[in-house]
């Protein structure tokens, strides 16, 4: 298979050729600063090499482990040997301009098979100055009578990686050419090779990106799963900062006896992290009670926090252990704590300092190991300087206080509990909706001034009354509280008599605890003689939390009103 020129350029072509070369160079250099993607820049450089300097049906074949380089990189590969008589890889045509995907598909190679084989397997450049006069030249991928019937060289290069062995042959640059030209055969060798160095050279770019890319996925994987892991431990939902910073901050202290306060708005979530304190812990095993301070009446504080003995009162006809007791050993949470009276606080203060508790009746102390986590969504200073929170039992308290952040400040956690109250609602009521990318991103915009327990319950009222298996954010908009909502709903008792009140909204807007005076409740249970569930609806409240604030006025006689 000599190599000696067939052909000689003509006077004045050399120049022309000349910038032809240039031309396909910077284009392929122009193709690499846009992009690294060999499918991109190799089949274009194909194509150049046949537009411009008359290189047919140009093919890149590559060994078959070359995949595994770019799904694994080169750090996790060994390399192929290249001890005498070591066996060749399998190849195959990989990006081919010129040829069809059936051509490209037959354009396989076993270990030094064909012309192609042998130059993968011996790492030289062969070139074949007539085809139909070699006969190792297979013409797999296009039959010898698809081609001019012009004498037909074939001119083949190895591709060259660096490995960590050395260099190493990954593929072959190989392309048919006309014999009879104006073109020095030598000169398309020397931009070939030109070529062939730069094709390894992106490979070699892919499968160091492909190292890179997987180490750092590897590491956000590890990261992320120890994440989530924390998390769901406790089930809680969502990977924001602010999330993460409350669970660091509760594990610090999981082993620690001192109590934990709870700081935040209603609905973000206390209970929960309440529970996670008692998980994390060496207590996890034992008792985890939970108090809401907020729905004992004052007269039952004692008793139901401390118990009572037989005859302790009227109905007492047998002895009972409080709450206090029953989390011996383990945790009690006291919710709301903001919401307990002064004298019980007192009593509260002497159980967290010397360990004991008398039931109500009883005369004997009762020894009690109990972790109290406490929450609130007040702001205990001021309650403090304004006298209705003991001082001395807010520092008490107040040893490790966890802020848990509100949902505003989880944004990037709203879809992940969407769909975790979407799944869990929809099991409970054998629904299939869900939710379009659209109205997804609704939820993502909403303030959600009730955070967690409001998207909550907005999306199990969707699930329940919505006809459509898919929601749009159209749709949505109208499940969503409005602030014009809040207004309505406060022009209410500003009617006059008589006058129809607007339809009540899909959904309540979010209330808090102080939204409506004593006047306006009062006149409520009084406009609606005395039933307050029609007084709650009027207010845009759920009877609970219409029930709740009549009981902080100390009265629920619609006649001491």
């Amino acid at each position: 298979m000599p190599s000696s020129q067939s052909s000689q350029a003509k006077p004045g072509a050399a120049a022309q050729w000349r910038a032809q070369e240039l031309l396909l160079m910077s284009e392929v250099m122009r193709l690499i600063g846009k992009s690294l993607a060999p499918e991109v820049v190799l089949r274009e450089m194909l194509h150049l090499m046949s537009e411009l300097l008359g290189l047919n049906r140009g093919r890149i074949v590559l060994a078959d482990f070359v995949g595994d380089i770019a799904l694994q990189g080169l750090a996790d590969r060994k390399p192929v040997a290249r001890a005498a008589g070591a066996a060749a890889p399998d190849s195959a045509i990989r990006y081919a301009y010129g040829l069809t995907r059936a051509e490209m598909a037959r354009g396989r190679y076993g270990p030094g098979e064909g012309i192609t084989g042998r130059v993968l397997a011996t790492a030289q450049p062969i070139i074949v100055q007539d085809i139909d006069a070699e006969p190792q030249f297979l013409a797999r991928s296009v039959a010898r009578a698809h081609l001019p019937p012009d004498t037909v060289a074939f001119i083949a290069l190895p591709i060259e990686l660096s490995s960590p062995s050395g260099r190493e042959v990954i593929g072959v640059l190989a392309c048919h050419r006309i014999r009879s030209r104006d073109r020095q055969l030598a000169d398309d060798v020397a931009v070939l090779k030109i070529l062939a160095t730069l094709a390894g050279q992106l490979l070699q770019l892919q499968a160091l990106v492909a190292d890179k890319t997987r180490a750092l996925e590897a590491k956000n994987q590890l990261l992320s799963r120890a994440l989530e892991t924390a998390a769901a431990r406790y089930g809680i939902i969502g990977t924001s900062p602010a999330l993460l910073q409350a669970l660091s901050e509760l594990e610090r202290v999981s082993e620690a006896t001192a109590s934990v306060l709870l700081l935040g708005e209603s609905g973000t979530g206390k209970e929960l992290f309440a529970r996670a304190v008692h998980l994390s812990s060496q207590r996890r095993d034992q008792p985890f009670i939970k108090v809401n301070c907020a729905a004992i009446p004052d007269t039952l504080f004692e008793s139901e926090l401390f118990g009572y003995e037989r005859g302790a009162f009227t109905g007492a006809q047998a002895a009972r252990a409080g709450w206090f007791e029953q989390a011996d050993r383990g945790t009690i949470f006291l919710d709301e704590i903001g919401e307990m009276p002064l004298a019980m606080q007192t009593k509260l203060l002497r159980t967290l300092q010397e360990g004991t508790i008398v039931r109500l009746g009883g005369k004997r102390e009762l020894k009690v190991a109990v972790r109290v986590v406490a929450a609130t969504n007040r702001d205990l200073a001021q309650d403090v300087l304004a006298g209705t929170f003991r001082r001395d039992l807010f520092y008490r308290l107040n040893v490790i206080p966890i802020r848990l952040p509100s949902l505003r400040e989880r944004q990037q956690d709203i879809r992940a509990l969407a769909l975790h109250f979407l799944s869990r609602t929809n099991q409970a009521n054998q629904r299939n909706v869900n939710l379009s990318p659209a109205a997804l991103a609704r939820l993502e915009e909403h303030p959600w001034p009730g955070n967690i327990r409001e998207l909550g319950n907005v999306i199990e009222r969707l699930v329940l009354l919505t006809d459509s298996a898919m929601v749009s954010g159209e749709e949505l908009a109208r499940f969503l509280p409005q602030e014009t909502q809040s207004q309505a709903l406060n022009q209410t008792m500003t009617q006059p008599a008589g006058q129809k009140s607007a339809a009540p909204p899909v959904v309540r807007d979010y209330q808090a605890v102080q939204s409506h005076p004593a006047a306006q409740l009062q006149q409520a249970l009084k406009d609606h003689g005395g039933n307050q569930s029609r007084a709650a609806q009027a207010l845009g409240l759920t009877v609970r939390q219409y029930s709740y604030r009549l009981r902080k006025l100390g009265t629920h006689n619609v006649d001491n009103l």
